[in-house]
């Protein structure tokens, strides 16, 4: 048997509350992430993420490709929220992080989705790309738990997460699944219009290590807490993926890490001549090798 998610006794508590209440206040003018746009999203929809406070979903169901941990026999519950605090030109999913492909939704009709994605037997409700709608999913949440929610939530994130709104979010969020794209600032800048990222990244990753630890599976091989941690290999190294395996093997060499080899030309990819390319089998041998020569212990996709 596992424990019940922990933003359930936060829920009980009356935490929840007081941690919406602080979220409210970093929203308008939003603070939330990293950017810090300051614009008044309780009037507008502005800033990097071009958003207001309403949540914004593009789909929602049952996935079954997601980590075998997160997908079980009953998949992963994911919503896709639409736009992102990142602006990276070879965004696999561009029609909704960058063209805005969705719709917005009331608070509780984000807590409904919650219950139907865990009573067709999701293992988890899977929110991708949270960053920027931190604030309508707690206050969904808070609608959600007096429905019967119980299965963990998943923060599906591109790791540009500020430590301050982490710090909130610690008890909300059972299970964390960051990027850690890249180790070289100029290349995260070129690439994803932000040149903090490494740092950025690292220190979320920090904090969320720090609050729930590594992977923990039940006897179905079933996480119910942890840090999952996503990196796709770029071509001719621009991802940096060894020093982003040593900065994770310091963090934990049980920290399950997922070396993905899906990279595609896609989105404006072709305006950067190195991405015009996949990545080559032997690239991503030698990534993977390097992992495992580093101790790394659960790794997925090698």
């Amino acid at each position: 048997m596992t424990s019940a998610p922990s933003y359930i006794a936060l829920y009980e508590r009356g935490v929840l509350e007081q941690r919406l209440a602080a979220l409210e206040k970093m929203v308008s003018p939003c603070t939330l992430c990293p950017h810090g746009c300051r614009v008044p999203r309780g009037s507008s929809a502005g800033g990097t993420c071009r958003s207001g406070m309403l949540p914004i979903v593009s789909s929602a169901g049952p996935h079954f490709g997601e980590e075998a941990p997160l997908v079980g026999r009953g998949g992963s519950g994911t919503i896709f929220f639409t736009n992102c605090n990142l602006g990276c030109i070879f965004c696999q999913n561009y029609d909704i992080s960058h063209l805005g492909q969705g719709r917005e939704v009331s608070y509780r009709e984000l807590a409904l989705t919650m219950i139907s994605l865990q009573e067709r037997g999701c293992h988890n409700i899977n929110f991708v790309t949270p960053t920027h709608m931190v604030y309508g999913i707690v206050r969904a949440l808070i609608m959600a738990v007096p429905m019967g929610l119980h299965v963990p939530l998943v923060y599906n994130s591109g790791g540009y997460d500020s430590v301050e709104t982490l710090k909130l979010l610690n008890g909300v969020f059972d299970i964390y699944m960051p990027d850690f794209k890249y180790w070289d600032e100029e290349i995260s800048y070129d690439l994803s219009g932000v040149r903090d990222y490494p740092q950025i990244a690292r220190s979320a990753l920090w904090e969320m290590h720090d609050q729930v630890g590594d992977l923990i599976l039940d006897e179905h091989g079933v996480a119910h807490r942890g840090l999952l941690v996503r990196h796709l290999v770029l071509p001719q190294g621009l991802s940096g993926t060894r020093r982003v395996v040593d900065y994770l093997r310091g963090l934990s060499a049980d920290t399950y890490l997922n070396l993905m080899d899906q990279y595609r030309p896609a989105y404006r990819a072709a305006e950067y001549p190195a991405l015009r390319r996949r990545a080559t089998l032997q690239e991503f041998d030698e990534a993977a090798l390097y992992a495992k020569e580093r101790g790394m212990r659960r790794l997925d996709g090698v």
